[in-house]
């Protein structure tokens, strides 16, 4: 019975820290005390895939999950953008941008996420799940949007993106990168001009932010995703009792496509991007997700009307 106030007594000051510091990145951007970074790691290139002698037929940005701790992504989100790179060369793909730092400031380069990574790693979850919040937030929301959408489209620039090219761009978003991606449309609307197509993986957001600029949203979901489900009911704005809300003006307009993917789950080993857990047909759940990208890219663009 003792151990619940002991508990609260330990994570209470944790928590409210982490709450801080998750501000302190979108304020100080806000400020103008420190300028987003652009520099990668010497033997990293700003993208893969198709290459200078094969021009993309799109971009592709993955935003990972709450994972990301650095510019290479997850374990899980590495092996997703290796696959989809295989099995669709015409893509040209990014996978360094940071959802959940305004300042596209890995925390693996930190000194003192370093020594908490070794001792505390939870609290390197913990400082990106309050990172998604702080996206969330109405307070900070324009903030946070306009600092990784800026980022987003300096690191499409660096990797040879011209704005008003018309070559699209596809923002492929895994758990809290959904809400970062999502947010991050008006202004990389705004600076690259691109046609934009969103899809999200268990997509955990908060469904404030408009999609007018999208050209559809594609949401990859399962009915064995609890994480997914979650943000459905703790988020007013997907509530279909407030059909004011940006989300639900973009569900009637006929920019949302659901997609099911069951029973994958959210993570573990029968995740969406696990490449153990197998279906009836022997594909895996990792082989199932990237084809099924690949196909809702390829299809969304043959099938897209120029624009005027």
């Amino acid at each position: 019975m003792n151990e619940f106030p002991l508990l609260a007594l330990v994570l209470g000051p944790v928590l409210l820290a982490e709450a801080l510091l998750a501000r302190y990145e979108v304020l100080a951007y806000a400020a103008g005390w420190r300028a987003p970074g652009t520099a990668l790691p010497q033997d990293m290139p700003y993208a893969r895939g198709a290459g200078p002698d094969r021009p993309p037929e799109a971009y592709l940005v993955y935003l990972d999950g709450i994972g990301k701790r650095r510019f290479r992504d997850t374990r899980d989100g590495g092996k997703l953008v290796d696959a989809l790179i295989a099995g669709a060369p015409e893509l040209r793909v990014l996978g360094q941008v940071q959802p959940y730092s305004p300042l596209a400031a890995p925390l693996v380069d930190r000194p003192v996420w370093e020594w908490l990574r070794h001792h505390v790693g939870l609290l390197l979850f913990l400082h990106n799940v309050m990172q998604i919040f702080v996206a969330a937030d109405h307070r900070y929301r324009p903030l946070y949007n306009r600092a990784v959408g800026t980022q987003i489209a300096e690191q499409l620039r660096l990797a040879g993106y011209r704005p008003g090219s018309g070559i699209p761009v596809v923002l492929l978003s895994y758990s809290g990168g959904a809400q970062v991606a999502i947010g991050a449309i008006a202004d990389l609307h705004a600076r690259r001009q691109a046609p934009l197509l969103l899809i999200t993986l268990g997509g955990f957001h908060n469904g404030a932010n408009d999609l007018t600029h999208a050209d559809h949203l594609y949401r990859l979901t399962s009915d064995h995703d609890w994480i997914e489900r979650v943000s459905t009911w703790l988020f007013p704005q997907r509530w279909r009792l407030f059909p004011g809300s940006a989300w639900n003006r973009a569900r009637r307009a006929g920019k949302i496509t659901e997609c099911r993917l069951d029973p994958a789950t959210h993570v573990g080993r029968q995740s969406y991007i696990s490449p153990e857990a197998t279906l009836p047909d022997g594909r895996t759940h990792l082989d199932r997700t990237v084809e099924t990208v690949i196909a809702l890219i390829r299809a969304h663009w043959a099938t897209r009307e120029p624009s005027p």
